[in-house]
């Protein structure tokens, strides 16, 4: 029995628009099993977040943005997975952490760069130059155009998203 054409309906949602965004995203993938996972985790966001369209159309433009949010972040995440097994191919085997370990270092490690990437450029930028170059606030603000004191307040910015991504990983672990 087909599901009525209701635009607040996920599940005729998905019956609709599931095919295309598949494809969609085995175009931009090249792979159709991770092209079938995202077209899922599409349907899953809307189903945590439910909205109503207006119009057949807007539905299509919406999970069209959502298919390429979802692009984005696993790009992202594969781009993050291969820097960290770059790490590991480095180490002596005697030194390898637990396969628990290891998933645990890489989704911590996916969190801070989805942080990174939601905090303002300069922001990003201070906070990195400050943490991993382990340049003064005087130096960074030279290197960016913006007094000391702005790179203070980049600076509060940026731990102020460590502090609540750390209380998200605690709250996880617990």
């Amino acid at each position: 029995m087909p599901i009525s054409p209701d635009l607040s309906n996920v599940g005729w949602l998905y019956q609709e628009h599931h095919g295309w965004v598949r494809a969609w995203l085995n175009k931009k993938l090249g792979n159709s099993s991770d092209a079938a996972e995202l077209a899922h985790d599409v349907f899953v966001r809307l189903l945590s977040k439910p909205k109503a369209f207006d119009s057949e159309g807007h539905a299509r433009a919406y999970l069209s943005a959502m298919s390429r949010h979802v692009c984005v972040d696993f790009w992202r995440r594969q781009r993050v997975e291969r820097a960290w097994l770059e790490v590991l191919s480095s180490r002596p085997e005697h030194c390898m952490p637990s396969e628990e370990h290891r998933a645990m270092v890489l989704e911590a490690l996916q969190q801070v760069q989805a942080m990174l990437e939601r905090l303002p450029p300069k922001v990003a930028e201070a906070f990195l130059l400050a943490q991993l170059q382990g340049l003064s606030y005087q130096a960074i603000g030279e290197r960016l155009g913006v007094s000391a004191r702005t790179v203070t307040h980049y600076m509060a910015k940026a731990m102020f998203q460590c502090l609540l991504l750390e209380a998200e990983l605690d709250e996880a672990l617990s």
